[in-house]
């Protein structure tokens, strides 16, 4: 299972024992949303392979949205 934690704008990608696993960003450039590992050494199993490829699917496509944060 992946949790999803919006912090800026971002996604945060966080397994069920709590290490987080890289985050969905906006690209600009390519007008589309990508994840970016935390780190090269992370291992994604299949399931959260799976979780954040859907994720990234329903954000790419309009079926959902990246929460907005209000600083004011």
């Amino acid at each position: 299972m992946v949790f999803f934690w919006p912090i800026q704008q971002e996604l945060d990608c966080i397994n069920d024992s709590g290490t987080i696993l890289g985050k969905i960003k906006f690209n600009s450039k390519t007008d589309a949303y990508l994840f970016e590992p935390d780190n090269d050494s992370v291992a994604l199993s299949e399931e959260e392979k799976f979780s954040i490829d859907n994720k990234l699917s329903k954000l790419n496509s309009g079926e959902t949205i990246l929460p907005m944060q209000d600083d004011d």
